[in-house]
């Protein structure tokens, strides 16, 4: 497969720096464009990132010139497929503009995830749901542009572990209470003296985005729309002393029982993108650790080189039926390579701008079955 040229937006931020490590020698997809804002545009860029990955910046990268964030003022070297790494203030003004210039828009953002034209996926739960950006206008004007997100980076953890038992058994109620990595909240992100022997038990709306999130997720797609799945959802969000990785506790009700056998098989047969090969995929999206004091963020984050949700504690709860802790990277699974990923998705299903036109009456079809 001939290499699709790419662009980042926000390339010199937490995640726009982790775009560019996972995307230097993707197999699919070349960096030839990255943007940033008016303060850092003109510059080389490593004259204008602060890098702070435990890999080198790429050296190809360093010498880029970071260019304008407007579609506007690149017409002729935009890519048309861009991965976003926006502030949501930001992304409400620039994805829309390089959608209806007929880009790719695979964001990171929260701005559109509720959007009802606009998927929100997690390509081994919901890939289904892809063929819903065919009823974005900036799609239907001729040149092929659309907006896809991947959600919150607790809402993947935590649905990637529900996604099985869902299919399986049914969920009618969550109570979910999360642990949060400092990287969460980009850099400089939290003060050092807020954080450092402390919890802070709030996060500016990350409860909603996580209560909302996991039922369109788990929701269905009916050709027009999605019908959210109406499992209730309750959600406590702390941010915690933790570089990377994202810790929630879980307890769960059922619509149907369900035996401890029958949630590890669940999760251990839960494979549905095998098949297809795409790079940034993991072998295994969900990992069970029997140790009884496992997941912990520092042994176990890098699981499925950061693709994966590791989950533990499986027991009873006594007050709805079963609970458990899990634990997933939230700059790779829960940013970057949650967008890349979907990126791969879209390729599989000739969804790219330049294969739309050719595929709308087919791309209804899943990528994957139940």
């Amino acid at each position: 497969m001939e290499r699709r040229k790419v662009g980042i937006l926000g390339a010199t931020g937490t995640v726009g720096q982790r775009f560019i490590q996972l995307l230097e020698s993707h197999p699919w997809f070349e960096i030839t464009w990255l943007a940033a804002s008016e303060r850092s545009a003109g510059k080389r860029y490593a004259d204008a990132c602060r890098w702070k990955l435990d890999t080198p910046m790429p050296a190809r990268v360093a010498e880029m010139v970071l260019q304008p964030n407007t579609p506007e003022a690149n017409t002729e070297d935009v890519p048309r497929i861009i991965f976003a790494a926006l502030d949501s203030d930001v992304a409400k003004e620039l994805e829309p503009a390089f959608a209806e210039a007929g880009c790719a828009v695979i964001s990171n953002s929260s701005a559109f995830r509720m959007t009802h034209d606009v998927p929100l996926v997690i390509p081994e739960v919901n890939a289904d749901h892809l063929p819903l950006l065919l009823h974005q206008t900036s799609c239907k004007n001729g040149k092929g542009g659309y907006i896809v997100t991947n959600p919150n980076c607790c809402a993947i953890g935590l649905v990637l572990a529900l996604a099985p038992l869902q299919e399986r058994f049914g969920i009618e109620a969550m109570f979910v209470s999360t642990m949060q990595a400092v990287s969460g909240a980009g850099y400089p992100g939290v003060p050092s003296l807020d954080i450092l022997g402390n919890v802070v038990p709030f996060i500016k709306n990350e409860e909603e985005k996580l209560q909302e999130e996991v039922n369109k997720l788990l929701g269905s797609f009916n050709g027009k729309a999605i019908d959210m799945l109406p499992a209730k959802v309750s959600a406590h969000c702390n941010r915690v002393a933790v570089i990377d990785g994202h810790t929630e506790c879980v307890s769960i009700k059922f619509t149907k029982a369900a035996t401890r056998e029958e949630i590890l098989a669940a999760w251990s047969e839960f494979q549905p993108l095998a098949q297809h090969h795409l790079p940034s995929a993991p072998e295994n999206p969900v990992i069970f650790n029997e140790s009884i004091d496992r997941p912990q963020p520092r042994l176990d984050v890098n699981a499925g080189k950061g693709m994966s949700t590791t989950v533990g504690r499986l027991r009873e709860c006594s007050l709805l039926d079963w609970k458990f802790v899990l634990l997933s990277h939230n700059t790779v699974r829960g940013a970057a390579g949650a967008a890349v990923l979907n990126a791969e998705v879209l390729a599989k299903m000739d969804l790219l701008p330049g294969q739309v036109k050719h595929t709308q009456t087919g791309a209804g079809r899943e990528l994957v079955t139940a």
